[in-house]
């Protein structure tokens, strides 16, 4: 993202003085909106590149330490309690060692002998692999730290040069629609995870069947949309390689590929143990960091890792709990999405088609405050907290089935990224230089787009011929799922 210099710190200097003012709006307090204040600039910073990410991450801490938006300075670092900043290292460290063993130049040889010199044919192996790798790791952030080692082996054996539009193309797919072959699945992250727990009662198979149709649709259009964005990076064949067949994997691999599929194993069977993920990442980061089992010294995770990673996103998840402690999120939560209920219910005479554009126009208003809402709060689950409890409020309110409702508000902010922050996934392919955060915020707009068209034309129609209809009368809603 461009910005002028001299707009930069008029913007930064504005935001910064805010934190000094008494309270300017009804309903938030001094507090809130001193919280407010310092996730926009840190925003800000984080999405116009002015200063590095990291940087930019220790100088939110330490605004929301001297303002008081988060009380102190340990709940100011209470973001790095979390466990997904760990969650996030055992991941990159899995993917630093599929590189050094050797594996991911073993599987990039594969991709290019099935791609036969075709770019094309390399993305859309990719598009297809990712429904399927979905059920062997279902993670999104655990997907693209390793398939982000394979494809740089990819076009680095086929020669091609770094900034070529089929690298955009294919970093762009694994930092952005790969997460949406994660949220078909219940067990699929901490989006469906949160939302399903939010919703109440949604078990595996039913989370499946609501969301599979959905999600894969807009999968596919997203990875068309990519193809379209960078149509002239697919002209052309890939430089030609030694692709001789390798012999048997050796011990190393052997070990480096049991260590993570032995982690994504305890990732699909954490109904049976109750494991956090971050506990399999981090005895997978142990392991192959143990001499003779793996193949990593810690040198290996000073280059490979890119820490930055870590500190923004401990610093998000800081941001996010000092919006909802000092509540500045459920203020600008009512203010974006809260003012449906205006909207009362108010059907027509008998075969009047105003209950369907009522449920349209209150559905398309929630997009638009779930958009706003999304890129305001980084954090996903900081965003599904405050966004899924009060769509529902205000469906049952304007005569809407709640659960259309969250899983609409859910879709529109989980399909889209407009800064890497805002994604683990996003990050790993952002601070390896692929892809820059201008490229992120432009892919986000159009799948932005994309996803209000998907839902209207794709989802709203499946839902409702699987039991799950748009419009429900207010006497029945209270009576439905909670």
């Amino acid at each position: 993202m461009r910005m002028s210099r001299l707009g930069l710190i008029v913007l930064t200097v504005a935001l910064t003085g805010s934190l000094a003012l008494p309270p300017l709006f009804d309903g938030l307090s001094v507090r809130g909106q001193r919280a407010l204040a310092v996730t926009l600039i840190t925003v800000l910073l984080w999405t116009t590149r002015r200063l590095d990410a990291g940087v930019t991450s220790f100088l939110g801490i330490a605004l929301l330490a001297l303002s008081g938006a988060a009380g102190n300075v340990r709940q100011a670092l209470a973001g790095f309690a979390n466990p997904v900043p760990y969650f996030l290292v055992g991941v990159l460290a899995m993917g630093v060692a599929v590189a050094k063993s050797g594996l991911a130049e073993r599987l990039a040889r594969r991709v290019l002998d099935h791609a036969r010199g075709s770019p094309a044919r390399v993305y859309v192996q990719l598009v297809l692999a990712m429904p399927v790798l979905t059920f062997l790791l279902p993670s999104a952030t655990t997907r693209s730290g390793i398939l982000v080692h394979i494809y740089e082996e990819v076009f680095g054996l086929a020669r091609v040069p770094a900034g070529a539009g089929i690298i955009k193309a294919v970093m762009l797919a694994l930092s952005s629609i790969n997460r949406l072959a994660s949220t078909a699945l219940l067990t699929g992250g901490i989006t469906p995870v949160m939302s399903a727990a939010l919703i109440g009662g949604m078990s595996w198979t039913g989370w499946f069947a609501l969301m599979a149709v959905p999600y894969y649709a807009l999968l596919v259009t997203g990875a068309l949309l990519t193809w379209q964005l960078y149509r002239s990076g697919f002209a052309g064949r890939l430089s030609s390689v030694d692709l001789e067949r390798r012999g048997r994997l050796t011990p190393r691999e052997w070990r480096t590929l049991a260590v993570v599929l032995g982690a994504s194993a305890l990732w699909l069977t954490d109904a049976l143990h109750h494991l956090d993920p971050a506990l399999p990442a981090l005895l997978a980061m142990v392991a192959l960091l143990t001499p003779g089992l793996g193949p990593l010294v810690w040198s290996d995770l000073d280059r490979g890792v890119g820490w930055a990673n870590f500190f923004v996103i401990g610093a998000s998840i800081s941001l996010a709990l000092a919006l909802a402690d000092s509540g500045a999120a459920g203020w600008l939560a009512h203010g974006l999405v809260g003012g449906l209920p205006g909207l009362d219910w108010a059907p027509g005479p008998p075969g009047s088609s105003w209950p369907r554009v009522h449920g349209l126009a209150s559905v398309t208003l929630l997009m638009l405050g779930a958009t706003v809402l999304r890129a305001v709060v980084p954090n996903i689950s900081g965003f599904l907290a405050l966004a899924i409890p009060i769509a529902m409020s205000v469906a049952r309110e304007v005569g809407l089935n709640p659960i259309v409702a969250a899983l609409v508000v859910m879709m529109t902010g989980d399909a889209v990224l407009y800064y890497p922050a805002q994604s683990a996934s996003a990050l790993v392919i952002h601070e390896r230089g692929h892809v820059s955060a201008g490229e992120i915020l432009r892919f986000g707009l159009w799948m932005t787009a994309l996803a209000y068209v998907v839902i209207l034309v794709v989802a709203l129609p499946y839902w409702g011929l699987v039991g799950q209809p748009l419009a429900q009368r207010p006497a029945a809603a209270s009576a439905g799922h909670p």
